[in-house]
């Protein structure tokens, strides 16, 4: 499995969309918007590919100088428990790590939860709706180098 940074428009990131829609948005009954999508080109997008397979993916917006948000992971269900999630996680701490960021946040499914807990994510606030369904904020430090623990 290799992992790689994925430019916004090319042939894997439509790849990428066709997979984020079919996992996170079909379920829902939703579709991604031309709109949605014109708004990721400042992201940095992130794929997991078997050869040229797509197997999972997802996104790291900048929120400020020490934040990203985690966005949209995605991991076909036939190949979830399989490490590609984890795999995708420590790739993007590391990306992140490199341009300088302390933490990672992200509005996690409720149904993800575990999983995000058991990567060393913490849960903060009160749970609440987002797309139809419940979802809560966790966040991890990935650097405490020049991070105000306080």
């Amino acid at each position: 499995m290799g992992l790689r940074q994925i430019d916004h428009g090319s042939k894997e990131y439509r790849q990428m969309v066709s997979l984020r829609n079919k996992v996170l948005r079909e379920p829902l009954g939703l579709k991604f918007s031309q709109e949605e999508l014109d708004k990721e080109k400042d992201d940095i997008h992130i794929a997991a590919f078997e050869d040229d397979e797509l197997l999972g993916c997802c996104i790291l917006s900048r929120v400020d100088k020490q934040t990203f948000r985690l966005r949209q992971m995605a991991v076909l269900e036939n190949n979830q428990h399989k490490g590609i999630g984890a795999s995708l996680l420590n790739y993007v701490e590391n990306i992140a790590r490199d341009r300088g960021a302390t933490k990672i946040m992200m509005h996690s499914r409720a149904t993800a939860v575990g999983f995000y807990s058991k990567m060393g994510y913490k849960l903060y606030g009160e749970p609440f709706m987002e797309l139809g369904i419940p979802h809560r904020f966790m966040q991890k430090v990935i650097n405490t180098f020049n991070h105000d623990l306080s």
